[in-house]
């Protein structure tokens, strides 16, 4: 049996495989040269011309564009009026500005435990956590699977509380045939660089709701208003603005903007590749009890952002950290998405604890991501199936 390269066997290949990375093409360096030679830098009509790109593709009446996926979730918070004594309720298997975009504000974030196969928030836990001090739901679509929209806009109905989606990495997947966006009350991209389209930097929250479109509009640029026919003050001269609200500098600049609806013209290629390495890993991997692969709901038409296998218990002679290591030494650099938010000290100084939900703790402690991106050529991903399969049957009992 051959050696894994950590314990002195080859490795499958001498150049790492990163687990993302972003793909820049020519056509993205001369829109951001374009703007770069352009009177305009920033507040100038590539935001705009993102923003209509962004309602169009994604079927949505509103796109603010805004500086980061954190910043949107942050105003779409101050948007739907969460404050002192509110709670939200969102997942611990999220990055966390998923949860702290609500302390922000002031409230209190609830934790609701995830679905054993998709990972994604459980509706039924949500129920479970509701008090009368709720106002919202922050479901986020992990690893870019839907979460269960219909059932949770569903609970949120029945209890009169706001849905936002937290779609960092869910741009391009459809649920129940729509696209992610315009599905909740209110959805948060992310478009960093080893998010499936990018901005170098930047975000973007969707609503078909006027009145949460004027509150984000407002909560991004420091509650400032230009606009004539919204401000107090009429014909009080050209240069006449109001601040109207307590908001951010929140802005998009033109060059990322530039960058991003370049980016998007690809979003359909992109997806098809990242589709076709999730089918043959999961292929790769049906014959291996060892290997436990995220399931798909029947709605989600998913664009995969990451690719997250378990190690079954009890069924190796290795660690997870020693599988890990073992990868990286095989040429192939995992990371491990997410550790649970509560689990970090500034939110146990908060009075949280671990065991608050099992089902997300387990997935953590047993998952590791694999490399998933669309410039990934099929050596590559022969390699990472072939360090897999190396590993199991080396480490299995």
């Amino acid at each position: 049996m051959e050696k894994p390269a950590i314990e002195g066997g080859k490795p499958v290949r001498e150049n790492k495989i990163y687990y993302g990375r972003q793909w820049i093409s020519e056509e993205d360096i001369a829109a951001v040269v374009g703007v770069l030679k352009s009177d305009y830098l920033t507040c100038g009509p590539k935001v705009s011309e993102l923003e209509k790109k962004l309602e169009e593709m994604l079927d949505v009446k509103h796109a603010v564009a805004v500086s980061n996926g954190t910043a949107a979730l942050h105003c779409a918070m101050m948007a739907a009026g969460i404050g002192e004594g509110d709670e939200i309720i969102t997942t611990p298997l999220t990055f966390a500005a998923s949860a702290n975009c609500a302390l922000y504000c002031g409230a209190k974030v609830v934790f609701a435990d995830v679905c054993e196969d998709s990972y994604n928030i459980d509706p039924a836990k949500i129920e479970e956590c509701i008090t009368p001090r709720t106002k919202a739901v922050v479901a986020v679509d992990f690893t870019g699977q839907a979460a269960q929209l219909s059932e949770i806009r569903e609970v949120c109905d029945r209890h009169g509380l706001l849905l936002v989606e937290d779609a960092a990495h869910s741009i391009g997947t459809l649920y129940d045939g729509k696209p992610v966006g315009g599905i909740a009350d209110m959805t948060c991209f992310s478009f960093h660089p080893v998010k499936t389209v990018t901005a170098g930097e930047g975000g973007a929250i969707t609503t078909n709701d006027d009145d949460l479109y004027r509150r984000l509009v407002n909560a991004h640029t420091h509650g400032i208003v230009k606009r004539a026919d919204l401000l107090e003050e009429k014909n009080a001269g050209p240069w006449w603005y109001e601040q109207q609200s307590l908001g951010y500098n929140y802005r998009l600049t033109d060059i990322q903007s530039a960058l991003l609806i370049s980016q998007l013209e690809r979003l359909g290629q992109f997806k098809a590749r990242r589709q076709e390495i999730v089918k043959r890993y999961d292929e790769a991997f049906a014959d291996l009890s060892e290997i436990i692969v995220q399931k798909e709901i029947g709605k989600s038409d998913t664009c995969r952002h990451l690719y997250i296998m378990q190690l079954r218990e009890g069924s190796l002679r290795c660690s997870r950290r020693e599988f890990f290591n073992a990868m990286s030494a095989e040429g192939v650099q995992c990371q491990v998405h997410y550790i649970p938010v509560y689990w970090f000290p500034y939110y146990r100084d908060q009075g949280y604890a671990r065991g608050l939900c099992p089902v997300a703790e387990k997935i953590y402690q047993n998952s590791m991501s694999l490399p998933l991106y669309p410039k990934m050529s099929d050596a590559d991903v022969d390699s990472v199936i072939a360090s897999v399969k190396k590993l199991v049957e080396y480490y299995r009992k």
